[in-house]
């Protein structure tokens, strides 16, 4: 099949970042972009880039030279599908919050609205292309509802998960490690093949079965949360023993069967991927009856809760087992830096068991808004709007957010973090200046030369 016309269902963090980079990468393709939020779509169209509802490096500089040639944002997602040859379907996956699975299985009912849809629409062939992440075997589901429904045409339903690294989303598109393609039609999958292949070697493109595509991507992600829990509990024990966790993760991590990546210890891992994709696996093991698969990956998300809790725990006993009506200055509030994604972000329930010990919150995040900070802790549901609107404050300014502080608590890996002039925020500060480094990016000796009380994972 000639692909003239790509849709994509969905344009977020997944779908804005690759859909760009696909148009960019294939003038010859007309690639639109569709989703039911009217602000969003918005937000892409808007003529003021850095209003872009996705903040990725690099990412504004592609939107800008190619929105309106061959990359096109509209809430006309019937068209949209009607005209295209090659249908993405790149929507949220949520854990479920409700029924059989709560807690754990991923929520499909918006992969089955677009299939329904998609079936509803069509009038010509189609290559649909599962991109969000799902469990195994929901091709299958996909499958069933667009043969069933459709108005008697083909559908061929192809895998295609993403393997981003948000705050490198870009990089990662343009110079992948690999792009990986599962299906049962050998023309579906060099239909895509050939739309990446503009700028993927070859080599890069793997072809699989539908099956193993799905798996591979939740497997992905549980390795690399698998480490960062591995080195998180390593951390915990260097604490105790007088080790620092750097020099065993460097010592480690130069052994090429362990490679170095993933091996910094932090206040635990967050991002819409991590946590969701190991409960689904976890969820899927115990569908199986395999209770120990299950029980294995699930310690992977015990270890992480234990880390951002006892980070906290640590935090209210060095400020003399009480941060009642005391002030603490937070810098970060994205899961991590370079991106102002704040999905399952540690600063979220962190902030949420501090304000449960009466702490008032103050926090700077260069690319995060108040808004975003007040609806994330809204979702817990643990207190009342009121209460977390009194309680947190957002600054403009990372000064002016831990002027008075008791403490300074370092949630995102942001670089500007390190170049402030920490002597002057010293200054400001209630004394003693206490600083929690939950990302270890600050100089332990020059914060204690300072003198600051300093406090990092693993040292």
């Amino acid at each position: 099949m000639i692909i003239k016309n790509i849709c994509c269902i969905g344009a977020g963090y997944v779908g804005g970042p690759t859909m760009a980079v696909i148009a960019k990468n294939n003038p010859n393709i007309k690639v639109t972009i569709v989703d039911i939020n009217a602000e969003r779509i918005a937000a892409w169209n808007d003529s003021d880039l850095s209003k872009l509802p996705i903040y990725e490096p690099g990412l504004a500089e592609i939107v800008k030279d190619i929105r309106g040639e061959n990359l096109f944002f509209s809430t006309d997602i019937d068209t949209a599908i009607n005209e295209s040859e090659m249908i993405f379907i790149s929507v949220n996956t949520p854990t479920k919050t409700y029924g059989k699975g709560k807690g754990m299985a991923a929520d499909l009912k918006y992969i089955e609205l677009c299939a329904r849809n998609i079936a509803k629409v069509a009038v010509t062939d189609k290559i649909v292309v599962e991109k969000s992440t799902l469990p195994v075997r929901t091709a299958e589901a996909i499958k069933s509802i667009l043969h069933n429904t459709g108005n008697h045409i083909n559908f061929d339903i192809l895998s295609n998960p993403e393997f981003l690294a948000e705050g490198t989303a870009v990089e990662d598109l343009l110079n992948p490690d690999r792009v990986l393609i599962g299906g049962e039609s050998e023309v579906a999958i060099e239909s895509l093949a050939k739309v990446y292949g503009s700028w993927v070697p070859q080599e890069k493109i793997l072809r699989t079965n539908l099956w193993s595509s799905e798996l591979s991507k939740l497997t992905a992600n549980a390795f690399l949360a698998q480490r960062v829990s591995s080195i998180n509990a390593i951390s915990e024990l260097c604490e105790h023993t007088g080790a620092n966790v750097n020099e065993v993760s460097k010592a480690i991590g130069m052994d090429s069967r362990i490679g170095s990546k993933f091996l910094k210890a932090s206040i635990g891992f967050g991002g819409s991927c991590f946590q969701k994709d190991i409960l689904n696996l976890v969820y899927i093991a115990r569908n199986y009856n395999l209770n120990e698969v299950a029980d294995y990956w699930e310690q992977v998300i015990i270890m992480n809760d234990h880390q951002k809790r006892r980070f906290s725990d640590r935090l209210i006993k060095t400020l003399y087992n009480t941060v009642s009506g005391k002030k603490i200055g937070m810098l970060g509030w994205a899961f991590k830096k370079d991106t102002n994604d704040t999905r399952e972000s540690a600063a979220i329930y962190v902030t949420d068991h501090l304000l449960s010990e009466q702490a008032t919150i103050s926090v700077y995040d260069p690319k995060v808004p108040e808004v975003k900070i007040q609806a994330d802790l809204n979702y817990l549901n643990t207190r009342s709007k009121n209460e977390n609107k009194e309680n947190v404050m957002s600054e403009s300014s990372p000064y002016e957010a831990v002027k008075n502080a008791h403490a300074v608590v370092i949630m995102t890996e942001w670089d500007e973090f390190k170049n402030y002039n920490w002597k002057k925020i010293y200054d400001t500060m209630k004394k003693p200046a206490f600083i929690f480094d939950g990302r270890n990016i600050l100089d332990k000796f020059k914060m204690k030369e300072i003198g600051f009380e300093y406090y990092s994972i693993g040292q």
